[in-house]
């Protein structure tokens, strides 16, 4: 890279700096734990797109490695989801089949159909989206659960002493679980076009694609996110759950 081409990078380097010192002095001034992680979360993302820019132009094209990128970006987000939910009671081989069903139903319907031809750029922009997507929705599913059990726990325990299965006991906090788990996803699906603007349509456009195509791309994206999603948050908030009282919240976090 030249001096000139460092020199180009110099605002881009500027404006991230400040952002994220805006991130962080925000957390650290009304004292929210952790306010460092917002840093790191943006330096890994720069180191982890800056990977992918410079091998992407040799896995695309290749329905191989492009299925081996997401079984990486798939494993990455199991370990990242299971990191977060830890003490929450979802057996790992659990949580790992549920993030996987949702996203594998969502692409055998998109490709199946013929809605998106069965290329490796269209597999890897799909499945990348729906996976992170998905990582996202086990993640709130699994707090919000454990957090209703904790709150309502006295109930659990009435219902299962009138005869009520485990199952059925945890019921009246597994659907608001899912439904407020799911409600990021709805509300950006409503508002996309009104008030989001989102990132595969602008992506779309940028590559040369006309504003219909970028447009449909964008509305299988969303629809594929929602099926993903409901299928994994209905399997992790319905599934047997553990009849324990959940660890205190310090603990499980």
């Amino acid at each position: 890279m030249t001096g000139q081409e460092l020199l180009g990078w110099l605002p881009t380097v500027a404006a991230i700096v400040l952002l994220a010192g805006i991130a962080f002095g925000g957390l650290a001034a009304f004292r929210i734990p952790a306010p460092h992680e917002v840093i790191v979360a943006i330096a890994r993302a720069a180191l982890q797109l800056a990977a992918l820019s410079l091998v992407l132009s040799g896995v695309i094209t290749h329905p191989l490695w492009v299925g081996l990128g997401l079984v990486v970006m798939f494993a990455a987000a199991v370990f990242t989801s299971a990191r977060r939910t830890r003490g929450m009671g979802a057996p790992i081989a659990l949580l790992a089949s549920s993030m996987a069903l949702g996203p594998c139903v969502a692409m055998a319907i998109v490709f199946g159909t013929g809605a998106l031809a069965f290329e490796p750029r269209y597999l890897l922009a799909v499945g990348g989206i729906v996976v992170g997507n998905t990582m996202t929705i086990a993640t709130l599913t699994l707090r919000l659960l454990d957090a209703g059990a904790r709150d309502h726990w006295d109930e659990i325990e009435g219902w299962l002493a009138l005869g009520a299965t485990p199952r059925q006991a945890f019921a009246p906090i597994a659907r608001p679980a899912v439904r407020n788990a799911l409600m990021p996803s709805i509300d950006q699906t409503r508002t996309t076009g009104l008030v989001v603007l989102p990132g595969a349509f602008v992506g779309a456009v940028f590559a040369g694609a006309s504003p219909i195509e970028a447009g449909t791309f964008q509305l299988i994206v969303l629809a594929s996110i929602l099926a993903s999603a409901v299928i994994t948050a209905t399997l992790l908030a319905f599934r047997r759950p553990q009849l324990r009282k959940p660890l205190p919240l310090v603990a499980a976090a």
